[in-house]
């Protein structure tokens, strides 16, 4: 479903030079399949999620997906294939704070359909066990309410693939289990191939596929090598 070659990203630096962030040779998601990639903070996970979703444009490379080349789109035809092949739950859940749980899930919907299924959105808030908090605004709602807002909205458009960054990391660890749970649960229902990017360990065991981002990302391979060789010399006074 998901095939990525030769990915680079790099961002420009106030010098002049540019700081490269990802080195993908090969990177394969089948349909159904969910993955999880493991990485320490700044590691370019969300960089790549963002490649992938065309937030960000990358520097070269390929983005084949649903035998589709992406790199070649334009922005509408970005914005237009996302909204209906992508879902995205960011770790911040970028809920509108005006807007009712029931109404962010419906303007998700908005974005790929003429008429927003009214009815199919309330069945996505109840599955996600908020049935009795439709009306309600989200600092109306706890930060765990608020995440399972942002997984219906993600999950509005019947995606092909979700992507799902740290979406435990701003969940207390009492509720870090139930988010991850119901993520997996709802892709496997519907088939949908999921990559969930975290830091923890303890998220990352729950799923089959684990893929280390030092071991898929040139750029944080040889971070990790220079950190481990600092690490390795000491200090000597």
């Amino acid at each position: 479903m998901l095939e990525i070659l030769d990915l680079k990203k790099s961002f420009p630096q106030p010098d002049g030079e540019r700081l490269a962030i990802l080195d993908i040779p090969e990177f394969r998601v089948d349909a159904g399949e969910q993955v999880v990639l493991l990485g320490r903070s700044g590691g370019g996970k969300t960089t790549l999620l963002h490649g992938i979703s065309g937030i960000t444009r990358i520097d070269s490379g390929e983005i084949r997906f649903m035998d589709q080349e992406l790199t070649r789109f334009s922005e509408s035809m970005w914005d237009r294939f996302r909204a209906s092949n992508i879902g995205y739950v960011f770790q911040t859940f970028n809920l509108l704070p005006a807007f009712t749980a029931l109404e962010n899930v419906l303007l998700g919907m908005s974005f790929a359909k003429d008429v927003p299924d009214h009815k199919y959105a309330n069945w996505l808030l109840k599955r996600v066990g908020l049935g009795h908090r439709l009306d309600h605004k989200p600092d109306q709602m706890s930060v765990g309410e608020q995440q399972r807002v942002a997984v219906a909205r993600a999950l509005a458009n019947r995606p092909r693939l979700l992507l799902a960054d740290e979406p435990t990391a701003n969940i207390d660890p009492a509720n870090q289990q139930g988010i991850v749970s119901l993520i997996k649960e709802a892709c496997e229902e519907s088939n949908i191939g999921l990559i969930l990017v975290t830091h923890a360990m303890e998220v990352a065991s729950q799923f089959d596929r684990i893929d280390y981002l030092e071991n898929i990302n040139l750029v944080a391979a040889e971070a990790t090598a220079s950190m481990s060789a600092v690490e390795g010399e000491g200090y000597e006074s």
